[in-house]
């Protein structure tokens, strides 16, 4: 068995439980834990014993989503980019960035064993993506869904587009806004909601019934869903949607990014979320809708 860095496995009940593990950044996605849970799922997906696969996140968060914290070196305004660089050169990085996180995306939707995402709080950002091409989303209590990093001058994911449809994947698509998790069961994000503690019991609840069923079965109708979903034209939103990223983070402006990067110069990470969603509370779902005590 691979020896993960920042993922733990254990197998439970006819599945298997992945959890990212990376509690002490609320299990932000870094390049080592984008490689520990591809390999995870690799290892279930061959795993005989293993009938599908419950995602979820250690401590208080699900994911907070890509890690902002390592930074791409100073920037350089009035263009915003990183320092010796070009415009060609920060489209290409960004287009290959891109797609290797839709790369990580689809194969857990392409997954031959289905992937229940068990949402235990904050699911923010690239969070979400994972937990929405997951092929079943339970939320606990206290879910807090967003893209916050859409006010720093990031892109949305058409998987929020794929579940939630196109008005309200726009109106939180557009804002970054916190969704709840009974906002997030309205709109289509989530299957169900469930108390804190009941959550992983529930989803394998759910493991165990998909493994009454014969495994070819369950694999075939799987792809019903998700090889159908790709004819109609899922896998050319996704190519779409590496290349528009590109171009979003390459569209830098000094009046909308460089009060964030001075905050974090003299204030870290805390500043700069800070200085990027204090204008946007109070949220309209979650614990920053509320005035803090």
């Amino acid at each position: 068995m691979p020896n993960y860095e920042t993922v733990i496995y254990e197998k439970q009940r006819n599945g298997v439980l992945i959890t990212l593990n990376r509690p002490e950044t609320l299990n932000a996605i870094s390049r080592q834990l984008e490689h520990d849970v591809s390999e995870a799922l690799t290892e279930a997906e061959n795993d005989p014993e293993v009938r599908a696969i419950v995602l979820t996140g250690a401590g208080r968060a699900f994911s907070s989503g890509y890690d902002i914290g390592a930074g791409r070196g100073e920037t350089v305004w009035p263009y915003g980019l990183p320092e010796g660089t070009s415009v060609a050169a920060i489209l290409d990085d960004w287009r290959d960035r891109s797609r290797d996180e839709t790369a990580k995306l689809l194969q857990i939707w392409e997954l031959t064993k289905p992937v229940i995402a068990a949402v235990n709080g904050w699911c923010m950002g690239g969070g979400s993506w994972y937990a929405l091409a997951s092929h079943m989303t339970y939320a606990a209590e206290e879910a807090v869904f967003a893209q916050p990093e859409i006010r720093m001058i990031s892109n949305t994911n058409f998987f929020w587009t794929l579940n939630a449809g196109y008005k309200h994947a726009l109106r939180y698509g557009l804002t970054g806004d916190h969704i709840d998790a009974q906002e997030a069961l309205r709109i289509g994000l989530v299957n169900d909601v469930v108390p804190g503690d009941e959550l992983l019991e529930h989803c394998f609840r759910v493991v165990e019934r998909i493994a009454l069923v014969s495994p070819e079965t369950v694999k075939i109708n799987l792809y019903v869903a998700t090889m159908g979903l790709e004819m109609m034209g899922l896998r050319n939103a996704l190519v779409l949607n590496d290349e528009l990223s590109a171009h979003v983070q390459s569209s830098q402006r000094e009046d909308f990014k460089r009060e964030m990067q001075d905050a974090q110069k003299e204030g870290g990470l805390r500043a700069f979320l800070q200085v990027r969603d204090g204008p946007f509370q109070p949220e309209p779902f979650g614990p920053r809708s509320r005035v803090r005590e």
